[in-house]
């Protein structure tokens, strides 16, 4: 069970494929398909379901690969830990989809210009999923946006420090009557993504009534729930940031929520050159 082996049976239990994880790996897929064999005999269990060319995890599997992602994390901390001065190696960034699009682009192209070394991979998804992955050492650090209490909330094994700061609004439909309070809402639909994703849950708060929050739209992108918005029966809660990158700006009514602060978080002592070096682009005044 060696560091190789535990990489190729991660990506196969990502992929959900060995054709897939072979052109990954740059392997030949008779090499991936031996190397997951020789795993499997050499622990005396069955890693994977094959179901035909799609690859499932039996319950060993899934509990392996939570040691091998843990295993194979904590190896490249070590690569990265004996050149503090170097950064380079991979660094697995989570970000909402929000701060992906109003404030990645600009710190991301200037790590790469400065360290191309280093290997970023970076995945989207709500806070929840995201500070999960986070701790199941899927990925080393996410930014995300934390609901009341915050950061005192976050597993032990985690810790966070505050990044952006955004400014929440609530989109309703255009000519729709000016709103104080929820008791002055025309809409009892909120658009949104999935469960688990902070502004969401500021949303549905602030449109409760008498108990009752609002029914909710799943959708999968800011320009689906603007949409929705615009066709007149939904809410939606969007970053000021977000808004500012249209041009021109959906001409909707918009009314402020509040301020919510965007949080990296990482588990608990996790260092690396390539985390301190995402840290001072994201620290860098705007240019």
């Amino acid at each position: 069970m060696d560091l190789v082996a535990l990489e190729i049976f991660c990506t196969v239990a990502r992929e959900g494929s060995v054709t897939r994880a072979a052109e990954l790996l740059q392997r030949a897929q008779s090499s991936v398909t031996t190397r997951v064999q020789q795993l499997e005999e050499d622990l005396g269990v069955t890693l994977f379901l094959r179901e035909g060319r799609r690859m499932a995890l039996t319950a060993e599997g899934e509990t392996l690969q939570g040691y091998a992602m843990r295993l194979l994390a904590l190896a490249d901390e070590a690569r990265q830990a004996l050149r503090p001065g170097q950064p380079g190696g991979r660094l697995r960034l989570g970000s909402m989809e929000s701060t992906a699009a109003s404030r990645l682009p600009g710190p991301l192209a200037r790590l790469h210009a400065r360290w191309p070394g280093v290997q970023l991979e970076l995945r989207t998804g709500p806070t929840r999923a995201l500070v999960d992955a986070v701790a199941a050492h899927a990925i080393d650090c996410a930014l995300v946006a934390l609901p009341s209490p915050g950061i005192d909330a976050l597993p032990a094994a985690l810790e966070a420090a505050p990044v952006f700061t955004e400014s929440l609004l609530l989109a309703l439909p255009p000519g729709h009557p000016p709103v104080r309070s929820a008791a002055d809402l025309q809409v009892a639909t909120l658009a949104a993504f999935a469960a688990g994703c902070t502004y969401r849950q500021i949303g549905e708060a602030w449109m409760t009534r008498d108990g009752t929050g609002p029914r909710v739209l799943e959708l999968a992108s800011y320009h689906a729930i603007l949409a929705c918005v615009a066709g007149g029966h939904c809410a939606g809660v969007v970053p000021r940031s977000v808004l500012a990158l249209m041009a021109p700006p959906p001409a909707l009514r918009l009314v402020p929520l509040q301020d919510c602060d965007t949080v990296l978080v990482q588990r608990r002592g996790y260092r690396s050159a390539a985390l301190e070096a995402l840290w001072a682009e994201l620290a860098a005044p705007a240019r």
